[in-house]
């Protein structure tokens, strides 16, 4: 079964992974619920490729999670602001984060000793 052939699929939980479930999706989204709304800094944040970015770009403004308002004309570039339907997915990225907070803490190496 494709990815996206989940859209149809009965359950809830199926038919909104099918939407926002691939790589790199939730963190544009999480960007979003931050404040970022330009295409360099989605690139930035998430190390995506550009072919990416403008892929799920695309689909969320198809699925009415995020609009385009234009800021620049020649070439037009936009913002992407968050509709009141993407808004609704923060406490979803809240769990997420929380959950994550918990069970999966930053592991970093110790940094070696200066005086070493």
């Amino acid at each position: 079964m494709k990815w996206r052939a989940l859209e149809d699929d009965w359950c809830p939980v199926a038919r909104t992974l099918s939407l926002v479930g691939e790589r790199w999706t939730l963190l544009i989204l999480r960007d979003c619920l931050l404040g970022e709304t330009r295409f360099e800094a989605f690139a930035r944040s998430t190390g995506a490729t550009r072919h990416i970015i403008a892929d799920r770009l695309k689909r969320l403004v198809a699925a009415g999670l995020l609009e385009q308002k234009p800021y620049q004309q020649r070439p037009v570039r936009y913002d992407y602001i968050l509709t009141e339907r993407g808004k609704e997915l923060a406490p979803a990225l809240e769990t997420f984060r929380d959950w994550g907070r918990t069970h999966l803490p930053i592991r970093r190496s110790a940094r070696p000793n200066a005086t070493e």
